[in-house]
């Protein structure tokens, strides 16, 4: 009988360790998401794109003056937007332009000098007002000449789809407090050169952001593809392997240990992959190892180049008699980047993705660093990190998945630690990271761990 009580107070006492364990592990969703979601709006989206159409054309290097017309009056109407949208929520967002002077002959697309303005809004964060993350569209349009800056260049999809989005997620997060800083910018200069991004960032660099991550977003509105696709599901994120500016030594040492798809911006892309099959499962995002399409470039790049994490979001079917076109009609196509090319619900989805990315990051806690792991010739991978020092951290998820696969697969949880063994795995056979957890389920992008373990 004895026995029996023994074991059966056995049983107890395991499971109430169990429930215990099982109560301080954070749940796999934040509803907060959902609203996010549903609070998105298509008919704000398109009031938006049809408002940036009507200023005739934004080239760069078009009238600054008109209050109508030109690149001037498109950039103070967006910052009157968020400037509207700040006074909405008791101030919350900090508005302001940064701007570069751009000379004639700095590229074959400078006609005349002219300031390559963008208008920035910081929604600032609680617990890490330093760090930030980023959602950016492109204020400028152009026709089939990127130096013609007088005739009509709607640019509806490219880029008043992007630069609406961004106003909407604007609109949308204002109404929520984080732990780091958000920014949504209007970005100028792109056709010319990707001035506008490269102006920020070295701004962002001199003013000592942190930038977890830029979300890019250039043409997110057309589904209608010149290949015959259409498709309002699928989108693509665009990212580039490894950082641009990484060492020799780094690069050589990842000859022996691996890590040629794990850079930041992959680990950005990944971050935005999970986030849509998680929270919008109907949507079909597609990883594009790629810096940006085909020898083409986009305004995460000057980002990439310093070093910060970037993607490009965009649609996954393009029509390119819509895109860089002078408004004609030849042989029976419409050529053109006219209102009609814009489809807004699906405009609104991939905004959504945005914010739903944004969220998630700018709540959860900041990622691990110095990242660490060992298990060469043992049948066992030991990963090792710089706990987070965060109030409201739940723990960490080591995450390991097959060198093949291009997603996170697999994961361990653990708390109260900032080193495991994960018994079992060869170290050879996977791809490790590690990402921080909040207590609400947010979790950080995965850190891929570049460092070994030495052991003394």
């Amino acid at each position: 009988m004895n026995k029996l009580l023994t074991i059966l107070l056995g049983c107890f006492l395991m499971l109430m360790c169990t429930s215990t364990k099982a109560q301080q592990a954070p749940p796999q969703i934040d509803t907060r998401i959902y609203e996010i979601i549903e609070n998105t709006s298509a008919d704000r989206i398109e009031t938006d794109i049809r408002k940036l159409v009507d200023f005739g054309t934004r080239n760069t290097f078009s009238d600054t003056v008109s209050e109508t017309r030109g690149i001037g009056a498109a950039r103070r109407w967006i910052k009157a937007e968020f400037e509207r949208i700040s006074a909405e929520c008791g101030n919350c967002l900090e508005v302001f332009y940064q701007k570069d002077l751009v000379k004639k002959g700095s590229g074959s697309r400078v006609p005349h000098d002219a300031y390559v303005v963008n208008v920035v809004a910081v929604l600032r964060g609680t617990d890490y007002p330093s760090s930030y993350v980023m959602m950016s569209g492109d204020i400028d349009s152009r026709v089939s000449s990127a130096t013609d800056f007088t005739s009509d260049s709607p640019g509806a999809n490219d880029n008043a789809s992007g630069m609406a989005g961004t106003i909407e997620a604007a609109r949308v997060l204002s109404k929520y407090k984080f732990k780091h800083s958000i920014a949504f910018v209007g970005l100028s200069g792109e056709e010319q050169g990707l001035f506008g991004g490269a102006g920020l960032a070295k701004y962002a660099q001199e003013q000592n952001w942190d930038i977890v991550g830029v979300l890019n977003n250039d043409m997110i509105g057309n589904i209608e593809g010149v290949d015959g696709v259409i498709d309002n599901r699928t989108f693509r994120i665009f990212s580039e392997p490894t950082p641009a500016n990484e060492t020799d030594r780094q690069r050589g040492a990842r000859r022996f240990t691996g890590g040629e798809v794990d850079g930041n911006s992959r680990q950005l892309a990944r971050y935005i992959h999970k986030q849509v099959k998680t929270y919008m499962p109907e949507m079909n995002p597609m990883m594009i190892y790629r810096l940006d399409r085909f020898g083409r470039g986009g305004h995460h790049r000057p980002f990439n180049d310093l070093g910060f994490a970037g993607v490009r979001i965009m649609e996954a079917h393009e029509n390119y008699n819509r895109q860089h076109q002078d408004l004609r009609t030849e042989n029976g196509i419409a050529y053109g980047d006219v209102i009609e090319g814009v489809n807004f619900p699906y405009a609104e989805k991939l905004t959504s993705v945005n914010a739903i990315s944004l969220a998630g990051l700018a709540w959860a806690p900041p990622a691990p660093k110095d990242v660490r792991i060992g298990g060469a010739v043992r049948p066992s991978a030991t990963l090792q990190w710089e706990a987070t020092d965060d109030k409201n951290i739940a723990g960490y998820k080591i995450y390991y998945r097959l060198t093949t696969s291009p997603t996170w697969d697999n994961f361990v949880y653990v708390s109260g630690v900032n080193e495991h063994t994960l018994e079992g795995i060869v170290i050879d056979n996977y791809y490790f990271g590690v990402a921080a957890v909040g207590k609400d389920g947010n979790e950080s992008a995965v850190v891929f761990p570049y460092q070994q373990i030495r052991r003394r």
